[in-house]
């Protein structure tokens, strides 16, 4: 059974075109899994559990990223091997138990100070454990990807994703119990992951770990600047939500929550966009031509932009009837606070583009002061927006934060263009 699976996941016609639409299905059901989720909740009448699965997904999301510890994007591209595939499992396997220690802590400081009972601390754990599965598969599908197989890689995570959003909406709908849900689907997971993504990754690995502490700090200091930054981007992102979770009621969260998802499809179609043409964008700043880098800029720039006008113009007309008829919850009221949102995420949108691009210029080791610098901003203006003007505090908190990176993020851009402008003139 075992090899049948195998050759099921890694039977392909085209390896490029099957690996652009599995990346394609894979993008779209991770995006999707938690406002689905969040819908079968919501539909269901479970608007109080909403709110706790909302911040349980908020913190797994952001454990997430210790779990992987940007490793991904580096193992794809290490084409050379300067470390082999043992090490990039063994230090996996370390970052995983830190992740999953570090749900823990969280969720006993949830105890200790903000009242969480034990149906929030048994979800929160077990949303972790799901992202934790996630993290895990992440190297072998990081290295199915480094010998050219990212179909396959993105064919087991997406029936991954499928299994566990199947699962956790058959056992909420069945027994109306969200802590029996999210277990079966962590099970479920386990499960699935074992029999796609471990199965399919003794093709191309030996799942055999090596831990030499000399070379697993080299990696922990060579990956610091990038997992900080993923990191602190993500605490950004969901900043609102904590301290909603702080201040405000469950019922609030799973409000904000649904306010907020639209916000990430204007990210999501412009990682679209920008990602097939990130290596030219990488070949003109190689080859010097200054003036037609800029012009390729300014073009995303002017699509961003126009996907945030559309994007407005939806929130401000259909937008809350939509989302109100979609979640089975009247949302009238909110309209200012949704259109505070999208604009939000078009920013969003514009700090990942600018963060890509000063990757691409080699200006990367900046992005841990310009997130950092974000992050104090946030964490200082989270009590006060939400403490005192409850969600259109938290929209307006969130759509700040993002015009506060973006700001800064397209400033380090720019004096690197205009350093290199002049170097060349």
């Amino acid at each position: 059974m075992l090899k049948a699976i195998r050759n099921r996941l890694e039977r392909t016609d085209n390896i490029e075109r099957s690996s652009y639409l599995w990346n394609m299905i894979n993008a779209m059901l991770s995006a999707g899994e938690s406002p689905i989720m969040t819908l079968v909740l919501t539909r269901s009448q479970g608007v109080y559990d909403a709110g706790i699965f909302s911040i349980a997904y908020a913190v797994g999301t952001l454990m997430l990223y210790v779990g992987q510890y940007g490793f991904r994007k580096f193992q794809s591209s290490d084409i050379r091997e300067k470390y082999s595939f043992s090490e990039y499992y063994g230090i996996r396997i370390i970052t995983c138990i830190v992740m999953m220690l570090a749900a823990v802590l969280y969720c006993l400081f949830g105890v200790a100070f903000r009242g969480y009972d034990f149906q929030k601390f048994i979800v929160i754990l077990m949303v972790n454990a799901l992202k934790c599965v996630q993290a895990f598969t992440d190297v072998v599908h990081g290295r199915m990807q480094q010998v050219g197989r990212l179909d396959a890689a993105t064919k087991a995570s997406s029936f991954r994703y499928l299994m566990e959003i199947l699962s956790f909406s058959a056992g909420y709908l069945v027994t109306r119990n969200l802590v029996f849900a999210i277990c079966l689907c962590v099970g479920i997971s386990v499960v699935t992951a074992i029999l796609t993504s471990m199965n399919v990754a003794t093709d191309f690995c030996q799942l055999r770990p090596e831990f030499h502490m000399r070379r697993m700090w080299m990696m922990m200091v060579e990956g610091f600047p990038l997992f900080l930054s993923l990191f602190l981007n993500m605490y950004l992102s969901n900043a609102p939500k904590y301290a909603i979770d702080a201040y405000l009621t469950e019922e609030i969260q799973a409000t904000y929550n649904i306010i907020f998802m639209p916000a990430f499809v204007v990210q999501l179609i412009v990682h679209f966009i920008f990602n097939p043409i990130l290596t030219s964008y990488a070949e003109i700043w190689a080859k010097g031509e200054i003036s037609r880098f800029i012009k390729a800029i300014r073009k995303q720039m002017l699509i961003v932009l126009g996907l945030t006008v559309l994007g407005l113009a939806i929130a401000a007309t259909i937008g809350i009837p939509v989302l109100s008829w979609m979640f089975g919850m009247n949302l009238a009221g909110h309209r200012k606070e949704l259109i505070i949102v999208m604009i939000g995420g078009g920013m969003l949108a514009y700090s990942v583009f600018f963060n890509t691009v000063i990757t691409i210029v080699r200006m990367h080791r900046t992005l841990i002061y310009s997130y950092g610098a974000a992050a104090l901003a946030a964490f200082s203006l989270s009590g006060v927006f939400v403490r005192n003007y409850g969600m259109l505090g938290a929209t307006v908190l969130y759509a700040t934060i993002m015009t506060i990176l973006t700001l800064i993020l397209g400033g380090i851009l720019w004096i690197r263009i205009r350093k290199e402008i002049k170097k060349t003139s």
